[in-house]
């Protein structure tokens, strides 16, 4: 009986064709297959990007508790990154958790005033004018 050696690391070109690959998988709206292109990276937990991306995939296949936390490790090693703020709003919104998305949403549009995320602070406002929260 012999012991399987273990299966060796991918190399930076490997990983970067896997990132890429989970891109356009998200891109695409396939989030659970990205997923899996994105296996052989979700130990980068030091990688905004990887983080950033796997969040993303998460939130398109309602995995929303991980979305929360890819998006808030993406936020603990960059702070400044509006996008990230923006989705970790958008999740706390589909988890209900109204006054905690406002505060990200708001956070968000303050560093980056677009459209999209002054739209989003409109309908969580709304939500919670309605009793919703």
């Amino acid at each position: 009986m012999t012991d399987a050696a273990p299966a060796p690391e991918p190399d930076g070109e490997a990983r970067f064709h896997a990132f890429r690959r989970a891109e356009d998988l998200v891109e695409r709206r396939r989030p659970l297959d990205a997923l899996k292109a994105l296996e052989p990276l979700l130990d980068e937990q030091d990688k905004p990007s990887v983080q950033l991306l796997a969040g993303r995939a998460y939130f398109h296949s309602a995995q929303l508790r991980r979305a929360e936390r890819a998006f808030t490790r993406v936020l603990e090693l960059d702070p400044t990154d509006h996008y990230a703020r923006f989705v970790l709003g958008r999740t706390l919104q589909r988890l209900g958790r109204f006054a905690e998305a406002l505060a990200q949403l708001r956070m968000a549009s303050a560093m980056n005033p677009v459209p999209e995320y002054l739209e989003a602070i409109s309908e969580v406002n709304a939500r919670i004018t309605l009793g919703d929260s």
